[in-house]
């Protein structure tokens, strides 16, 4: 009997072969901010490898929403570079993606070409840098560049859009108590601070129509006492339903204060420091040497380690969710979909094996191969994205690091 993961699904009007996503994890690949070969090669590597649909990852709606050099922002102009991506996606019989976002304060003004900006003013460690409050008028010139980038987004062939709205990003900065300190209608009560976010999904809803899908990423929690707890993240997921989005993909973590909640296990702090430019980076490289464990603390990886948390809201809800988190092997992907889930996303396991889906729907493997170093989320940061088996050359100090964090599980 074939397993409920090679079974199709709709999310809103569009249906996937089968119940695997790739995940918007960040790729690093549009070199210049543009569409590259590598992401083109990646993304149809993974279409030819099985998923049901795979997610271009973290595009900026506007200049100002880039953290990296090597992040997509959405623009006419490179429209037909992203044409070309989804059509070769489609010729596989996958669906394609787009994730769609602002970065907020976790820039620099050298990548966005002004000073950052937030929910709030203040300074961000992790950038490190110094951002300012956005005025009322940019928050609304805001919300149009999101409906702007779904309607590129349409025109570039993507079957679906995703909304970042976790992680300590602009409308998960406008969420969290932590990041919004406003004294407006966009500050205050749970109601308030929905209000950026409200305004972002009623426009991304209309761009949208009746064909393209509407994902939403959000958190359940924010991983630290002075943010956004469960409670209130049901808030927000309730309202999300109600503003008739397609699923909701349940994250956590906060990239600003706790972004190994995220991912799990630990950073690779040598491969981090290693592939940062010493011109550029000098200080962070130096910072990180020092203080990196206090400041990037390891948290314990575990296959499904958001199925406990996304099971409450699967309680709470009744619109298809999507889980994200640790998907390894196939009997904890077939838990996952028996838990009421309409479908799974993963990336690490796609990094490793662009062939991972096709290799377990044939039966040659069972779980994958990727023993979750994060050596790629190390080297993400500065080079595109890859696995350490895909290097040549590794250097020895990194290799350690490598084979270290593997005998720790």
């Amino acid at each position: 009997m074939e397993s409920q993961i090679f079974t199709p699904c709709q999310i809103g009007p569009v249906t996937l072969r089968n119940r695997v996503i790739r995940s918007a994890a960040f790729e690093n690949m549009a070199y210049g901010n543009r569409p590259s070969d590598d992401l083109f090669n990646y993304h149809t590597a993974v279409a030819r490898g099985g998923v049901g649909m795979t997610t271009v990852a973290y595009a900026a709606v506007n200049q100002s929403g880039l953290s990296f050099d090597g992040q997509l922002w959405m623009r006419e102009e490179i429209v037909p570079e992203l044409r070309r991506l989804t059509d070769s996606v489609h010729s596989y019989g996958a669906k394609a993606s787009i994730q769609l976002g602002h970065c907020g304060n976790m820039t620099h003004r050298a990548t966005c070409g002004c000073k950052p900006v937030g929910a709030s003013g203040g300074f961000n460690l992790y950038s490190p840098t110094f951002h300012r409050k956005l005025k009322k008028e940019e928050i609304y010139d805001l919300v149009k560049d999101f409906g702007k980038a779904v309607n590129l987004a349409r025109e570039a062939g993507f079957d679906c859009v995703e909304i970042h709205a976790g992680h300590g990003y602009l409308i998960s900065q406008f969420l969290s108590p932590y990041t919004n300190r406003r004294h407006d209608e966009f500050g205050g009560s749970l109601d308030n601070r929905m209000r950026f976010m409200r305004l972002v999904i009623e426009e991304v809803m209309r761009a949208a129509g009746d064909d393209m899908a509407v994902v939403v990423k959000v958190n359940m929690h924010d991983g630290f006492r002075r943010g956004m707890q469960r409670e209130e993240c049901i808030k927000v997921a309730q309202e999300l339903e109600r503003l008739g989005v397609h699923a909701l993909v349940l994250t956590a973590g906060f990239v600003s204060k706790a972004p190994m909640e995220v991912m799990r296990g630990a950073m690779p702090l040598k491969t981090l420091r290693y592939y940062m430019d010493v011109k550029k980076f000098w200080w962070l490289k130096v910072g990180l040497a020092l203080g990196g464990r206090m400041v990037i603390p390891a948290r314990p990886f575990s296959e499904g380690y958001f199925l406990d948390d996304a099971k409450e809201f699967r309680s709470a809800l009744k619109m298809p969710l999507i889980y994200v988190g640790g998907m390894v092997s196939k009997d904890k992907m077939e838990e996952v979909l028996n838990s009421g889930f309409v479908a799974l996303q993963m990336a690490r396991a796609l990094v490793n094996d662009t062939d991972f889906v096709n290799k377990l729907q044939s039966g040659e493997v069972t779980r994958s191969e990727c023993k979750h170093s994060n050596y790629c989320i190390g080297r993400m940061y500065t080079l595109e994205m890859r696995c350490h088996h895909c290097v040549e050359n590794m250097p020895s100090k990194l290799q350690k690091e490598i084979d270290e964090a593997e005998r720790k599980g």
